[in-house]
C-alpha cells in the first residue's frame, strides 16, 4: 500500500466518522431498519426528501438540547 492509498484510506474514515457524527447518514441507517423490521412485504420507506421533512418536522415539535 503507497501513501497515497494509506491517505485515500485515511481521508475516506473521516469523512465517515463526521458524517456520522454530523447526522448525515440518517436516511441510510433509517432505510436498514426499515428493510430490517419490514422486510420486502412491508410499507413501502420514506423517500430521502419525506425522510428529511419528517425529521426536521419531528425537531421543530419536539426541541431538544441543541445550539439553535
Amino acid at each position: 500500500m503507497t501513501m497515497l492509498d494509506v491517505a485515500r484510506k485515511g481521508a475516506r474514515d473521516l469523512a465517515w466518522f463526521v458524517k456520522g457524527v454530523m447526522g448525515e447518514d440518517a436516511y441510510e441507517k433509517y432505510r436498514e431498519h426499515h428493510e430490517s423490521v419490514h422486510g420486502e412485504d412491508g410499507p413501502p420507506a420514506m423517500t430521502k426528501k419525506e425522510f428529511w421533512r419528517d425529521h426536521t418536522d419531528r425537531q421543530e415539535n419536539n426541541p431538544e438540547g441543541r445550539c439553535c
